[in-house]
């Protein structure tokens, strides 16, 4: 409940409602400068999250595929079990390679040897060899051949050859060039968030960026109804002439809070990426999840900060014109709203003061910028949605599915509450200030 003004001297009265504000201003702005820590801190781990995560190191790296089809193989060979069809025909063809073997071994014996030692050695082979009785033997033998290929010992040695083969070619050369030049990085991230693996990486990624959302929606609502308590407090004493003047500008440090939380805190973040891929191959399936296709936040500050730095004239003009009109602008337009209120006569009448406080509003491209992302988020959400739409694959063998996670940030909400709030400041203006509004 605010306290009746008439109870009090006006002075009192005064001190009694900067005491307040200023109690409401300093949370306002502990509220502000929490969402704004947050969402850099917010920033910070979704680019960690997306570089980690990154195409690059995923589904496009080299390294990633030997790893996933060494595990294939490593397991095929490892629970290999022959059927009894496949059994049959490979005894078949085992069979047939003996006996080819023999007849082979036979076409040497009956060649006519040109020594004696030649001699000596056919007369031993067809007197101490029947070869009858090891053609009838094949059979036997081709059996043992399969049961000890089927051996589990066997297959382990068989898999073990396998992977030393996928090592010899890991150790070649540098295949992946990309992953191999950023294993520090991967390293540097584990030590960065006191991890072992990628996935624990992902899990306390993921779990962090949960806590910070819900935290920078707290604070952002927290702001709003600070200015919600300023909005009403005008109800209120909007006839108290005499307090006005003081709750115009205390009012005007609401502003400043929340342009600067506005500018600074991230606005929109685009973030595409695939989030599964589902593939069999020799009969057991390959996963890749959240795979990252593009990931940028930005700020407003930040937007201007990267067009000012480009090479290119026409991206630093925009920057000037974007820094000019919706940064500088407001800044003006608020100062001199204060100083036209309670500066002397002569400096509050100055033209410029004046076309600063009335008439600015017209130039500055806060409300612009306002519309302008809101515009560009629905243009470009949709956009994406339909293109990614069509990487969408479900069939038996392949599941591919691609997500849009663009999304509009508390600091959008800011800004937008600082663009209305400040048009009810300008009318409050115009109402306690009738005759020199123009």
């Amino acid at each position: 409940m605010p306290v009746t003004p008439s109870r009090f001297s006006p002075l009192a009265a005064r001190m009694i409602l900067i005491a307040g504000l200023l109690v409401l201003l300093i949370a306002e702005s502990f509220f502000g400068y929490r969402l704004h820590e947050l969402s850099a801190r917010q920033e910070m781990i979704k680019a960690d999250h997306a570089q980690v995560n990154s195409i690059t190191y995923g589904l496009l790296s080299v390294d990633q595929w030997q790893d996933e089809i060494a595990g294939v193989v490593t397991r095929q060979v490892k629970h290999f079990k022959l059927t009894k069809l496949q059994k049959k025909e490979l005894q078949t063809e085992i069979e047939e390679v003996l006996y080819a073997l023999i007849a082979k071994a036979e076409a040497m014996v009956e060649k006519k040897p040109k020594s004696l030692a030649g001699k000596i050695r056919k007369l031993a082979v067809k007197t101490f060899v029947n070869t009858d009785k090891i053609k009838a033997g094949v059979p036997a033998m081709a059996r043992d051949i399969i049961a000890k290929a089927d051996n589990p010992n066997q297959k382990a040695k068989l898999s073990d050859l396998a992977m030393s083969k996928f090592s010899d070619l890991q150790q070649a050369k540098p295949i992946d060039s990309a992953l191999r030049a950023n294993h520090q990085l991967f390293d540097k991230m584990y030590h960065k968030y006191r991890v072992t693996t990628t996935p624990a990486l992902n899990s306390k990624l993921d779990h962090l960026l949960t806590e910070i959302r819900t935290e920078m929606y707290r604070y952002c609502f927290l702001m709003l109804g600070c200015i919600v308590i300023v909005l009403a407090l005008w109800w209120f004493l909007r006839k108290q002439v005499k307090l006005h003047a003081t709750l115009f500008i205390l009012s005007l440090l609401f502003a400043f809070i929340l342009l600067g939380v506005g500018l600074s805190a991230s606005m929109i973040e685009v973030d595409c990426r695939i989030s599964t891929l589902d593939f069999t191959l020799l009969g057991e399936h390959v996963l890749f999840k959240d795979q990252v296709l593009f990931y940028e936040s930005k700020s407003i500050l930040g937007v201007v900060e990267v067009l000012i730095k480009q090479p290119a004239i026409d991206s630093i003009g925009v920057g000037i014109l974007i820094l000019s009109f919706s940064i500088l602008f407001p800044v003006l337009k608020l100062s001199s709203t204060g100083v036209h209120l309670l500066g002397r006569k002569s400096i509050a009448e100055n033209r410029i003061v004046k076309y600063f406080a009335f008439q600015s509003g017209k130039w500055s491209m806060a409300d612009v910028i306002v519309i302008a992302i809101l515009m560009t988020y629905i243009g470009l959400n949709g956009l994406l949605n339909s293109q990614l739409a069509l990487l969408n694959i479900r069939s038996q063998d392949l599941t591919l599915i691609s997500t849009n996670n663009t999304a509009l940030q508390p600091g959008y909400i800011i800004f937008i509450s600082f663009v209305l709030y400040g048009l009810i400041l300008s009318t409050i203006l115009k109402y306690i200030t009738p005759n020199d509004a123009h």
